[in-house]
Formats: structure tokens, sequence, C-alpha cells
């Protein structure tokens, strides 16, 4: 199946579908991501800091994903 016919199939798919299809993608990404020294200072930062607001575990995954791509 090519991309093209994956993303033209994405809005068959049910809000659950979807989720769990958001999951498994995060999944590989934290996979395949290497730890650095500047994402363990991140981390060790944010742990020092109080949390202001409540975080779900996909959103955090999400935020990592995003940040280790920037660096």
């Amino acid at each position: 199946m090519s991309m093209t016919e994956i993303l033209d199939e994405l809005p068959k798919l049910s809000v659950e579908e979807r989720q769990l299809l958001s999951q498994r993608l995060n999944e590989l990404e934290i996979g395949e991501m290497e730890e650095t020294p500047e994402m363990l200072a991140a981390i060790d930062e944010a742990r020092a800091e109080p949390s202001t607001t409540d975080v779900t575990a996909e959103e955090l995954s999400r935020d990592v994903i995003r940040w280790a791509h920037t660096k």
C-alpha cells in the first residue's frame, strides 16, 4: 500500500482507530530516538520544575518527539 493510499484511508477510521494509530506511531518514533545529553538535561529540568497543568502520556510523548526533531 502506498503512502497516498494510506493517507486516503485515514478519514475512514474511527476515533478509536485513529487514537490507536497515533499511539503506535508515537511508540515507533520513541523507539528510534537516541538519548542525547540535551534531552536528558531537558528531562531533568522538567522534573525540577513544578507542573502547573496535567499532561497525558500521549501529549508528553508527542512533545518529546517534537522536541527531539528540533535538535
